[in-house]
C-alpha cells in the first residue's frame, strides 16, 4: 500500500531538470542498465540447452546454442537500457523494441502519465550491524510498467530526477523517502564520522545500554544544541536507514531525541528504524519497544494530521488494520477527506473483503485527486470493484484468475528447484559412467525446466486483471 500523504496536494509545476538538478537543466539524457534477471534466465537456459545437445552428440547445434547464450543474450543485456530525457522515460534495446514492434505496445512511459509509483526494498545481505538493501522502484502509467534497479550513481540520479517531478500522492512510502533522503552510502557514512558516530560494531555492543538504560536521558531535552542540529541529525538518520546502516541510524535518532525529547516525528523515524532493526535481529522484545514509541509518537502528535496518516500506512503495512482505520478516519473527521487517508480506507476495506466500502472509498479518492493520472487511475479502480460487486460470474472469474496466480508461482518455484536438483543426478552419472542415471537426469531436469519456462509465460499472461468488455460480449 502506499504512503499517505500531507493534506494539501504537493503539486509540482517546476520541469524536473530544474528541481532534479539545483535549477541547472540538465545537459544529457540519464540511462541506466535493465535489470538482468531476465538475462541471466536466458543464459541459463541457453547453457543448459547447449549442455543437452552435446550430450545428444549434436555439437553443430550445442556450439550455436553456447554462442547465443554467452555472446549474443549478454550483448542484447548490455544493450538493453531505461533512459530519462527529462519528460519521459523510454525503455531501449533490439529486445524490447522488436517486443514493441509485434505486439504494437508502448514502451514509452510520459511523466504526467506516471499513475503508481511503488519501491521494494530486498535484503541482499547482512554483515554486522549494517544491512545491504537493493532498491526497485516501479513507475506504472497507461497499461505501461517501467521498473528500475539500485546498483549505483545511475539509479540515485535517475530516481530523484523522475519523483522530484511527481506529485507525492503517486508515490509510495519509500518513494517518497528515496525522493528525500537517498545519498551515496559512502556521503552518509562520512557524514556520520563528522558527527562522530561510532561504527556498527561498536554500537552493536553497546545496544542494550541504548536501548535500556540511557533511554532515560531520552526524556532530558539538552540545552547545549538547537533546532537545527537535531533536524540534521533526523536527517542523518533517514540517509542511514536508506542506506543499510541500521545501528548508526539508531544512534542518530537518539542524539536528536536528547535535543527535541518531545518531538513526534522523530519518535517516528526512531520507531521504524528500531522495528526494521528488530525484524533483522529477530528480536521480540526490541519490537515492542518499537511499538511503544510508535505509540508515544502518535499520542505526542495528534495534532499533527500529515504525521497521522503516516501514521495510519505504517500501522496497515504491519497488520494493525483497526489501528490504521482509525488513524485514517481521525484525519477525515478533522480535515475532511483527502487522496491518501481515501485511499488507505480503500485498502483496508480490500482485506476485510467489504467490496462496497472499497468502491465508496476509490470513489472518494479520486474526487480529491488533483492530477489527471490520479483521477485516471482512481476511476479505474472504482469501476473494476464495480464490476466485481454487481457480476457475480466476473467476480467467480477473477477470484479464479488470482488463485490460479498463486498456483502458478508455487509451481514455477517447484519446476526450478527440480531443474536444478537434477544437475547432480547428471554429474553422479556422467562420473560413474552410469548412461541409465544420466539419462534420467537429463530427462527430469529437462522437463522440469521446460515446465518452468510455460509457467512463467501463463504467469505473465493471467497478471493482467480480465477486461470487463470480454464478459459482456459474451452476454
Amino acid at each position: 500500500m502506499r504512503t499517505p500523504a500531507t493534506l494539501d496536494e504537493r503539486e509540482i509545476s517546476e520541469p524536473v531538470s530544474e528541481r532534479a538538478t539545483g535549477g541547472l537543466a540538465l545537459t544529457e539524457d540519464l540511462s541506466l542498465r535493465v535489470s538482468p534477471h531476465g538475462y541471466f534466465a536466458a543464459i541459463y537456459v541457453g547453457s543448459f540447452i547447449s549442455a543437452l545437445f552435446f550430450y545428444l552428440e549434436f555439437d553443430r547445434v550445442a556450439i550455436a546454442a553456447f554462442i547465443v547464450s554467452w555472446v549474443v543474450v549478454p550483448f542484447l543485456a548490455f544493450r538493453d537500457r531505461i533512459t530519462f530525457d527529462g519528460k519521459r522515460l523510454v525503455r531501449t534495446g533490439y529486445l524490447p523494441q522488436l517486443w514493441s514492434w509485434l505486439t504494437v505496445a508502448r514502451r514509452r512511459l510520459k511523466i504526467s502519465d506516471i499513475e503508481q509509483v511503488e519501491t521494494h526494498a530486498i535484503r541482499v545481505l547482512r554483515r554486522g550491524g549494517n544491512i545491504y538493501y537493493r532498491y526497485r522502484t516501479v513507475f506504472r502509467g497507461k497499461g505501461v510498467s517501467v521498473s528500475i534497479a539500485s546498483g549505483g550513481d545511475e539509479f540515485r540520479n535517475m530516481v530523484r530526477s523522475i519523483l522530484v517531478q511527481l506529485p507525492e500522492n503517486a508515490l509510495d512510502t519509500r518513494s517518497i523517502e528515496l525522493r528525500d533522503h537517498l545519498v551515496d552510502p559512502k556521503e552518509a557514512l562520512m557524514r556520520a564520522e563528522f558527527a562522530r558516530i561510532p561504527d556498527a560494531d561498536v554500537l552493536e555492543s553497546l545496544l542494550t545500554p541504548i536501548s535500556r538504560g540511557r533511554a532515560a536521558e531520552m526524556t532530558r531535552p539538552s540545552t547545549i544544541a538547537d533546532d537545527a542540529e537535531a533536524e540534521d541529525l533526523r536527517s542523518l538518520g533517514n540517509e542511514l536507514r536508506l542506506a543499510g546502516y541500521l545501528l548508526q541510524a539508531l544512534e542518530a535518532f537518539r542524539r536528536a531525541l536528547v535535543i527535541k525529547p518531545r518531538d513526534s516525528r522523530l519518535l517516528f523515524d526512531f520507531a521504524r528504524c528500531l522495528y526494521a532493526y528488530a525484524g533483522v535481529r529477530r528480536d521480540k522484545e526490541m519490537e515492542h519497544r518499537s511499538l511503544a514509541a510508535i505509540r508515544l509518537s502518535e499520542m505526542r502528535g495528534r495534532e499533527d494530521l500529515d504525521l497521522t496518516t503516516r501514521l495510519g500506512e505504517w500501522y496497515f503495512q504491519i497488520g494493525e488494520w483497526k489501528r490504521a482505520a482509525a488513524a485514517f478516519q481521525r484525519v477525515i473527521d478533522r480535515a475532511g477527506a483527502n487522496f491518501r487517508t481515501a485511499l488507505g480506507l480503500a485498502e483496508i476495506a480490500l482485506r476485510e473483503g467489504k467490496i462496497a466500502h472499497v468502491i465508496h472509498n476509490f470513489a472518494s479518492a479520486g474526487s480529491t485527486a488533483q492530477t489527471p493520472s490520479l483521477r485516471r487511475w482512481s476511476r479505474n479502480e472504482s469501476a473494476y470493484f464495480s464490476n466485481l460487486n454487481s457480476d457475480d460470474e466476473y467476480m467467480e472469474l477473477e477470484v479464479g484468475r488470482i488463485n490460479m496466480l498463486g498456483t502458478l508461482d508455487s509451481s514455477r518455484k517447484t519446476a526450478l528447484r527440480i531443474a536444478i536438483f537434477a544437475l547432480p543426478l547428471i554429474a553422479t552419472g556422467l562420473v560413474f559412467e552410469d548412461q541409465l542415471v544420466t539419462n534420467i537426469g537429463w530427462a527430469v531436469s529437462s522437463f522440469a525446466l521446460l515446465m518452468w519456462i510455460v509457467l512463467i509465460i501463463s504467469y505473465r499472461l493471467m497478471s493482467q486483471r480480465i477486461p470487463y468488455e470480454f464478459i459482456e460480449g459474451d452476454e
